[in-house]
């Protein structure tokens, strides 16, 4: 296991277009770190960077303490495991798994007890003999795995390796992705745009857009604490509302105004501007009986919904404005009925301010 320091580093192509913008993040030995958002936001460079196949514009990579950023591939103490696997299809699964080490000259003892652990490791010892076209995705993408352990890294590279599997295979794999690594305790930094994959798998997450980091944390931190309207979004559902500060009514206790209805919010910021955008969960919503003229509680009617199995994703439309907002409930609801919500106070984020 290793310790990378991200410092400060930019990319930019020759079109002048800026990729990767002041980029800084500390990544701790044994860590999974995860670099999470949509198309084009860098995070693929970033990582390739990392990996020695991309140079930077500005900025340095420390592996250890030791500065990096000029050095090949071959000599960062790094391995990567590919989105297409990049398995040589004329190579067995042994050959294919011990290809590195060779390369490196490993000796010939230590490179048979690579290749037992390595198998071991990830459940392929019956398969050492076949060509890759023999074997499943899932299959392919551990051999892929096995062969960036065998490397022996302090840290291993992940490029959205499970994009593809199909959803249940995607889902087994990702558990016995992270078991190893908890086991064998490397240092991973992975990249997804699957919000679900960042949240089970990650000690951390950086949600990235546009090239900047967007808010760095825990996967309970992001989703229950988003910094921003964008990951609010990005990261699940979410219902976002300008809301204009009243006042505060104790220490860490805030009144604010929206379209809907009052909030009482709960938070350890200072509200000093005039407005802000505020977030809920869809799970957060519970339904209740009553008029609906207290704080934080909201009356709409329910105009669409779609059954999930463990739970129903309700559609509902104000009715003090024309927003819409979406819950989730045990059992559908009526179209067209009149619901009564409230959220609790401690469920309500508060995000950026509003311009």
């Amino acid at each position: 296991m290793a310790r990378l320091e991200i410092d400060r580093v930019s990319k930019t192509f020759a079109n002048g277009f800026k990729v990767l913008n002041h980029i800084t993040i500390d990544v701790q030995s044994g860590e999974f770190l995860t670099l999470l958002g949509p198309s084009g936001c860098g995070k693929t460079t970033l990582l390739k960077a990392i990996a020695g196949f991309h140079s930077i514009s500005t900025g340095r990579f420390l592996i250890d303490g030791t500065e990096v950023t000029d050095r090949p591939p071959e000599k960062r103490n790094t391995s990567m495991c590919f989105q297409s696997y990049a398995l040589f299809p004329h190579l067995t699964v042994s050959e294919n798994i011990l290809f590195g080490p060779k390369q490196n000259r490993i000796p010939k003892e230590e490179c048979d007890e690579r290749l037992k652990t390595s198998l071991r490791q990830v459940d392929l010892e019956a398969h050492a003999h076949k060509l890759p076209s023999a074997l499943s995705g899932g299959q392919q993408q551990r051999v892929a795995l096995a062969r960036a352990i065998a490397m022996r890294p302090g840290i291993i590279l992940f490029d959205e390796p499970l994009s593809n599997l199909d959803a249940k295979l995607r889902e087994q794999v990702r558990f016995e992705l992270r078991a190893l690594q908890a086991k064998h305790g490397f240092t991973a930094v992975y990249v997804t745009h699957d919000q679900a994959e960042a949240l089970a798998m990650s000690d951390r997450i950086v949600v990235m857009n546009a090239g900047h980091v967007a808010q760095i944390g825990t996967p309970t931190d992001i989703y229950d604490r988003p910094a921003t309207r964008f990951v609010a979004d990005f990261i699940g559902a979410a219902n976002i509302h300008r809301a204009e500060v009243i006042g505060r009514v104790a220490p860490t206790s805030w009144q604010l105004r929206t379209d809907v209805a009052d909030f009482k919010v709960e938070t350890d910021k200072d509200l000093t501007e005039r407005s802000y955008y505020i977030c809920w969960r869809p799970e957060d919503a519970v339904i209740v009986s009553g008029s609906g003229t207290g704080v934080n509680t909201l009356v709409a009617s329910v105009e669409a919904q779609a059954f999930q199995g463990n739970v129903t994703d309700v559609l509902l439309r104000s009715e003090k404005s024309a927003q819409t907002y979406r819950i989730q409930t045990r059992k559908p609801l009526p179209v067209n009925s009149s619901v009564t919500i409230s959220i609790a106070p401690e469920k309500v984020s508060v995000l950026e301010a509003a311009q």
